[in-house]
């Protein structure tokens, strides 16, 4: 199923971090609808509701309140309908060990939150143009594991 957009949700207490990635996401040569959510239960509620657009893309904070990250993980893991959605988890530098429970949890990306929105927009341009190559193409998402 080709579309001429993606559909990426966003999800982090942090509004300041919120308004960076919407910004960063319009400037983008991909067009990009842009959902936000400022936790985790707000998360898998609108993602277990049966009208839901599901994304092609969700960023999630690896400090998100409410429903804690890992529990979001299992959840979307666990459920076929999110078979052809990427999950990519950011946060500051955290342990390596926790990084690959991520993984080991469904996460396809982890992306380490870079301090200026610069680096942050190269890092968003790769994660997004990757992703996109996987979605136009018909890759197998699957086998999308990424750390940048």
């Amino acid at each position: 199923m080709n579309k001429e957009f993606l559909n990426v949700i966003v999800a982090d207490n942090d509004q300041n971090t919120l308004i960076f990635f919407k910004n960063i996401l319009k400037e983008l040569k991909i067009s990009i609808k842009v959902q936000c959510f400022s936790n985790g239960n707000n998360l898998m509620e609108y993602l277990n509701n049966d009208d839901a657009v599901v994304p092609e893309l969700v960023f999630i904070n690896y400090m998100i309140p409410g429903k804690e990250i890992m529990e979001c993980l299992e959840d979307i893991s666990s459920n076929s309908k999110f078979n052809n959605m990427v999950t990519a988890i950011f946060s500051e530098p955290i342990p390596e060990s926790e990084i690959e429970d991520i993984f080991v949890k469904g996460a396809h990306i982890f992306m380490k939150k870079p301090e200026c929105f610069e680096k942050l927009k190269k890092v968003l341009s790769e994660v997004i143009t990757i992703n996109w190559q996987y979605h136009t193409s018909g890759l197998n998402k699957d086998n999308l594991i990424l750390k940048v």
